[in-house]
């Protein structure tokens, strides 16, 4: 099996942190290593994966290529622009074809936590089986422990274990829901969380591709021409309409399974995520680099190069860096990318 990780994003929700040349996959978010390196090792350690690509964009690539151990230099694949991640995945299946007839190949994403690899190895390579035995799509849903309202979910069919392995036919794809309805779908019992990861054979991809997305089928051949005869794609490329593979292809086509993993995982999606899996003290503040705080409970706090105090204060969030502070409360954490955006409008080019 090859992987390709998926390391083009912004990490907007982790301003002031993170930021355009060097987003969240790339910074040392919960452990002694990035997000990225993190991704790598784990995916290095499963047995039948004989090679792993990483697809970015053209201004990461550089800093990818110094940064990350592993990798291959020529197997960093540059995306021209981001376009979503129907063709990004369709970019690297070009890639993988020509490696290997029909070859199995994982999507992965670059910046998420994953806890109990014996685990985590199982569910793939029972993704890898089901894949090839029933040419068919196949992802990875988590049991959820709250209901979250910020990640996708996933309906399956109970009755449909094939060959008993924790793999079942897929009913439907659900958005991020509301609060009440994320409740529902833990009360239901058949609802695990999307955890964005993808695997199949390059044949199975591209007939799907075929059938649910004709133009980026056809676009994609007409790249492959122009890959082949050594020519710049990005005239094409840029034609490219930006999809997710979830609504482009997962939630339209019907051989889909989804193997049901039981390690501990989460997509790290905000500064709130992050608190979750830091050591707490005994009123819950958790502090990451040089920071105080004096009657208050519940905070958080990263400041890697001065003195953060926080006095008299509960449920908040303080980043601090050598340029911004970002002070929030948690429950607001979601707007970090709202006031990126802000920050875009008012050309404050150097903040970004």
């Amino acid at each position: 099996m090859y992987c390709v990780i998926m390391a083009g994003g912004s990490g907007t929700r982790f301003w002031p942190y993170s930021r355009q040349n060097r987003p969240k996959q790339l910074l040392n978010i919960v452990g002694e290593t990035s997000m990225l390196q993190m991704t790598v090792d784990r995916l290095k350690k499963i047995n039948t994966v004989q090679d792993i690509f990483i697809v970015t964009r053209q201004d990461l690539a550089d800093v990818i290529k110094e940064e990350i151990a592993g990798v291959k230099p020529e197997n960093i694949i540059i995306e021209p622009s981001g376009k979503n991640t129907a063709p990004c995945i369709g970019l690297s299946a070009l890639k993988m074809a020509k490696l290997q007839k029909n070859a199995v190949m994982g999507i992965f994403p670059a910046d998420h936590l994953i806890v109990g690899h014996k685990r985590f190895a199982k569910a793939i390579t029972t993704a890898k089986h089901i894949a090839c035995k029933r040419n068919a799509l196949v992802t990875i849903g988590l049991k959820p422990t709250f209901p979250s309202t910020g990640y996708g979910y996933i309906q399956y069919d109970l009755d449909s274990d094939a060959d008993h392995l924790d793999a079942y036919n897929v009913k439907v794809f659900a958005e991020k829901p509301h609060l009440s309805l994320a409740k529902k779908f833990i009360k239901s019992g058949d609802f695990l969380w999307n955890s964005g990861m993808f695997i199949w054979t390059v044949d199975t991809f591209f007939k799907n591709l075929q059938k649910h997305m004709l133009d980026l089928f056809h676009q994609l051949k007409q790249i492959d021409k122009l890959i082949a005869a050594g020519k710049d794609f990005k005239e094409v490329w840029e034609e490219i309409k930006p999809e997710s593979i979830d609504y482009g292809i997962m939630e339209k086509a019907k051989d889909v399974y989804l193997i049901k993993a039981k390690f501990e995982w989460s997509d790290l999606g905000s500064w709130n995520t992050v608190y979750d899996y830091m050591h707490k003290t005994d009123e819950g503040n958790a502090i990451k680099g040089d920071g105080i705080v004096l009657n208050g409970k519940n905070n958080f706090i990263q400041s890697d190069n001065r003195l953060t105090a926080v006095v008299g204060l509960d449920n908040i969030v303080v980043v601090n860096t050598d340029d911004a502070t970002l002070v929030i409360p948690k429950d607001q954490v979601e707007n970090v990318k709202d006031l990126v955006n802000y920050i875009k409008k008012q050309n404050r080019e150097e903040l970004l």
